[in-house]
């Protein structure tokens, strides 16, 4: 006759105790894990933010020296200003909640609207000779380009993160604790625009 095993000479109710202790620890330890990526979502945004709001920054001063020599683009200068408070407006509300996609999702399309808008502002100012010879147009215009390549690093950081959070709040059997703990994926933060668009606004001096 074979001989009991350990776990054969523990009561059942104390096996069943043992597991459902497991199954708590684990839990938690799943649970602290998302609740740690989610804070490295909003690290991440946080450094985007710094950029963005150091680009709205330079946009209206960038606008002011174009307004000098554009007399006649008056709405490409709207454009600008006007793509430029939307996006600031869209960075705020995603600041309050990083992991919410609907609102990087809007923050992305204003996002793009801004470059898009920028892009043509940079094109006009290629046909005004003396608005591109202008101290104070290059320095923006290179300071802005400098910030652009910023945001694009911080953007991949951002990216990185809502990755490794999705990860675990998707990949079974840690998706259960997400679900019922209310960890929904979260969206990274994409340009919308094209290949054109996406790259930093500039003028070749």
């Amino acid at each position: 006759m074979p001989s009991p095993t350990i776990l054969g000479l523990w009561p059942p109710t104390l096996l069943a105790g043992l597991l459902a202790l497991a199954l708590v620890v684990w839990a938690v330890w799943v649970y602290n894990r998302l609740v740690r990526l989610r804070n490295e979502i909003a690290n991440a945004y946080a450094q985007i933010d710094v950029q963005l709001k150091r680009r709205y920054d330079l946009v209206p001063n960038l606008v002011e020296v174009a307004r000098k020599y554009l007399q006649h683009e008056r709405e490409t200068l709207e454009a600008v200003t006007q793509a430029r408070n939307a996006a600031r407006g869209a960075a705020e509300r995603a600041g309050g909640k990083p992991t919410d996609p609907g609102l990087i999702g809007a923050l992305a399309g204003a996002d793009s609207v801004l470059g898009g808008a920028l892009g043509r502002l940079m094109a006009v100012v290629e046909d005004y000779p003396e608005l591109k010879a202008d101290a104070s147009m290059r320095a923006l215009s290179e300071e802005l380009a400098h910030t652009e390549n910023r945001v694009a690093f911080a953007r991949q950081a951002f990216n990185d993160a809502v990755l490794d959070h999705n990860n675990v709040a998707q990949h079974f059997p840690s998706v259960v604790v997400a679900r019922l703990s209310g960890f929904a994926p979260a969206a990274a933060l994409e340009s919308t625009a094209g290949d054109d668009e996406r790259r930093a606004p500039r003028v070749s001096f």
